[in-house]
């Protein structure tokens, strides 16, 4: 049975998915930094194909060669890729701070793929991750469960990116989801404006949420949401009674599924309505993908929001304000 209104919503998806890699193929990858590598790459080569071409060229801060400009600076890899001349903008030209929060609780050790969602999320991390120490951000991590186990301050400088990729092999270990805690110390741990991606199932009381990630806006910080969840747990098409465990909690619930259906498809809308309302109302981009999505998919949509977001900070006359990304 498939839950009208949760499904990921993307226009023309079967055309955007032609030529990506699945993402079970993706994970036989071991290495998480190799994975990255071959999703980054590969969509650097598909967006200069498709309609979307010049999409990465803004994104990262990149301005068109003009004469006076010293020819030391150009970019010659990405000339061959685009056959036009880019100029990288410095470092004072460009400010990203990025901090990428990942959901290490059990509840994301879930998966019915052949992987679980904390692979799926750490795949997803890791290619942002690569994406942007690539471009010459600063990027940092952090995972949480009820509290903040690993913490990585955003930087960039040879053999971070590493250091981050080791971070994200690391297996759930935490028991319950409670983004308050989490998102409360991170908000006391920044001390400068900057980009914040949060990945999550969102399994978990959101009473709170809106106040915790207003904290974040209220400090001038630019929020991104990724709601990762298996597909199961979005259609719930389970066809056998069974008992189901509580992967956080260890309870044991018999359920049968033809009959709980409707009641779960109820629950779920109303839980993740409430999530985009919150995003909404903070001016936070929220995007829900299943865990069998293409990892290209996220990065473009992502791309998609920096996009959207640069020409909304743009003066009448056409000249830029520097906003935190």
């Amino acid at each position: 049975m498939k839950i009208k209104g949760v499904e990921p919503n993307i226009n023309s998806e079967t055309n955007q998915t032609k030529g990506m890699i699945d993402p079970v193929t993706l994970m036989k990858i071991k290495s998480m930094e190799l994975r990255a590598k071959v999703i980054v790459e590969g969509f650097w080569k598909g967006i200069h194909r498709s309609p979307y071409h010049g999409f990465s060229v803004e994104f990262t801060e990149y301005r068109q060669y003009t004469p006076g400009d010293d020819p030391r600076h150009i970019d010659w890899h990405l000339y061959a890729r685009s056959d036009r001349f880019y100029i990288k903008k410095f470092e004072d030209e460009t400010n990203l701070r990025c901090h990428i929060l990942v959901d290490h609780s059990k509840s994301m050790g879930y998966g019915s793929v052949g992987y679980s969602k904390a692979q799926y999320a750490g795949t997803l991390a890791a290619t942002l991750a690569y994406f942007l120490f690539t471009q010459g951000d600063a990027v940092g991590l952090a995972t949480f469960d009820s509290q903040i186990r690993q913490y990585m301050p955003p930087r960039n400088r040879p053999g971070y990116l590493h250091r981050i990729m080791l971070a994200l092999e690391t297996a759930p270990q935490g028991s319950s989801t409670d983004l308050s805690p989490p998102l409360k110390r991170i908000a006391e741990i920044l001390n400068r404006r900057g980009l914040i991606i949060l990945m999550s199932d969102l399994l978990t009381s959101i009473e709170k949420l809106e106040m915790d990630l207003g904290y974040l806006r209220a400090n001038g910080h630019d929020v991104v949401l990724f709601n990762v969840l298996d597909p199961h747990e979005l259609n719930f098409d389970f066809n056998t009674p069974a008992i189901f465990e509580d992967i956080e909690t260890g309870k044991t619930f018999y359920v049968d599924p033809p009959a709980a259906q409707q009641d779960y498809a109820g629950k779920l809308q109303n839980h993740m309505a409430s999530v985009k309302t919150i995003c909404r109302n903070l001016g936070i981009d929220y995007h829900l993908f299943a865990i069998n999505r293409p990892f290209d998919l996220a990065l473009l949509e992502f791309l998609h929001d920096r996009m959207r977001r640069r020409k909304q900070i743009r003066h009448p006359g056409g000249s830029s304000v520097r906003s935190a990304v």
